[in-house]
């Protein structure tokens, strides 16, 4: 099944196994286990979490690596908004705060612009009292997901297939 999105490639349903994510995936015990909702406005995706003492980087903050994940993720998200299906091109990230551990987080990430294949797209991480913490600004380049992994994709339905 697929969709069909004025001046670009049909984009697939997308019905394979993704919960192995690092940033999302509820089925990796090791990763962030972020979860997205369209924002109240509908123009960005947001994320409310904490982070537990695993994502260590200076003592009691978590580690760059780590916060630039959380930001690549919520511009990631912020494409359902478009319908796109795109991997990361670009990124910039400004860490203007140490983002402590063990506090509730607010991650945001919305479409800039889009042109073609091409979305720019930027993310915020907050704190509790709207602090911006870390921003992003990436650009990224739609793909249609079932050609470019048709192989793993085709090794994932096998696996999942019974008998």
């Amino acid at each position: 099944m697929t969709t069909k999105h004025a001046h670009d490639h049909d984009i697939p349903s997308l019905d394979w196994q993704r919960d192995g994510c690092f940033a999302c995936g509820s089925g990796n015990p090791h990763g962030l286990r972020l979860q997205f909702a369209p924002g109240p406005e509908g123009k960005s995706y947001i994320c409310e979490f904490e982070l537990e003492g695993s994502f260590v980087g200076p003592p009691g903050h978590a580690h760059g690596g780590i916060i630039a994940t959380i930001l690549d993720e919520a511009m990631g998200k912020a494409l359902k908004l478009k319908g796109k299906v795109a991997l990361t091109r670009r990124m910039e990230v400004e860490y203007l705060r140490p983002v402590p551990l063990g506090q509730k987080l607010v991650a945001e990430g919305r479409v800039r612009s889009h042109r073609g294949r091409v979305l720019y797209n930027s993310a915020e991480l907050r704190d509790v009292h709207g602090r911006v913490l870390a921003r992003s600004r990436g650009k990224f380049l739609s793909i249609n997901p079932e050609k470019m992994f048709a192989r793993d994709l085709e090794a994932e339905r096998k696996a999942h297939q019974p008998g």
